[in-house]
């Protein structure tokens, strides 16, 4: 009968190696360092969503030198959070990067500008240095002064565009009027190097109708005709999301576990707290599944660029509800 007990053991023992040994593994490419800007993959992680969904997902940060879609091209993720101006460029160039789901609702993009450079408003601009991100975040600056009818060549009748790196500097030391920000971060660096809110005026996307979508899932549409994958985004879709409401809901907790995943040891507890507060309004009324509004209004700012618009026609079979409308139905 011992032995007979032990056969069982030893049985059931194999069984539940073979369960462990059946999660599908996941690689995820973040756009940038590890930071609340990605906590809902961070809390997805820790707080076992993954698991249940019987997957094992590794999280890579991002960082100035890693660009996602040259990531994914290389096979070295199998999903990307990636700018959709960065993505529709890649695939009109023959990348074939399709948006599966689409966390975040609002862009955090803004203007931030001083004061006491004379800007009070976007007729101030002309005659102007203004900060802008390149790598495909230039886009909706560019749409947004063809639509004020500001040439982007210097000037007093347009702007004159500084190429920002990834820092506040240029407004700190008064190089430029106006410097790119985004709503969780480089903002408040601008705080926190001294300059208060009643120094600066913020000119939020958003508010000037030339808003574009940032930080949605991708992956390779080829990928998309396997049912294995398909079925495994479904999964990854499914538990990321419960995630993001989690991370909403739980803003603080979830900044402490961004912090525990954080290897670097750059970020602060203040600054990702904070940071998951204006992340949280960004994510606000998206259930995951793309507006097609949203794609058509981001489409048509990134084809609005004048002479040298980033894409040159409406993709085709960029976006797809197939993956969310498994996973959260």
């Amino acid at each position: 009968m011992k032995t007979m007990i032990k056969s069982l053991g030893v049985a059931a023992m194999g069984v539940w190696a073979g369960m462990a040994q059946a999660a599908d593994d996941v690689t995820l490419q973040l756009k940038w360092v590890t930071q609340a800007q990605f906590a809902g993959y961070y809390v997805a992680l820790d707080k076992g969503f993954y698991a249940e969904e019987d997957l094992n997902v590794t999280i890579k940060p991002g960082g100035p030198d890693i660009a996602p879609a040259q990531v994914i091209a290389g096979g070295g993720a199998d999903v990307v959070l990636d700018w959709m101006p960065s993505a529709l460029a890649s695939r009109e160039k023959g990348l074939g990067l399709v948006n599966i789901a689409q966390p975040f609702k609002s862009s955090g993009m803004m203007l931030t500008c001083r004061k006491d450079a004379g800007v009070s408003g976007p007729e101030d601009f002309a005659g102007k240095t203004l900060g802008v991100w390149f790598f495909g975040n230039e886009y909706p600056f560019l749409s947004w002064m063809s639509k004020l009818g500001l040439s982007t060549d210097g000037g007093d009748a347009g702007v004159t565009v500084l190429k920002q790196g990834f820092n506040v500097d240029p407004i700190l030391q008064g190089q430029a009027a106006c410097v790119s920000t985004m709503t969780y971060n480089e903002y408040w660096q601008i705080i926190d190097a001294g300059l208060s809110p009643d120094d600066l005026v913020v000119f939020k996307y958003e508010d000037q109708g030339v808003a574009t979508l940032e930080d949605g899932m991708y992956v390779m549409e080829e990928n998309l005709k396997d049912p294995a994958f398909e079925d495994k985004m479904v999964r990854f879709v499914r538990a990321s999301m419960k995630g993001w409401k989690w991370a909403e809901e739980n803003a603080e907790e979830a900044a402490m576990i961004v912090l525990d995943n954080d290897a670097s040891g750059a970020q602060t507890e203040e600054h990702q707290i904070r940071m998951m507060g204006e992340i949280a309004k960004l994510t606000a009324g998206s259930n995951g599944a793309l507006d097609p509004a949203d794609f058509d209004r981001t489409v048509s700012s990134l084809m609005s660029g004048g002479s040298d618009p980033v894409i040159t026609k409406k993709p085709e079979g960029a976006w797809t509800h197939a993956i969310t409308d498994k996973a959260l139905n």
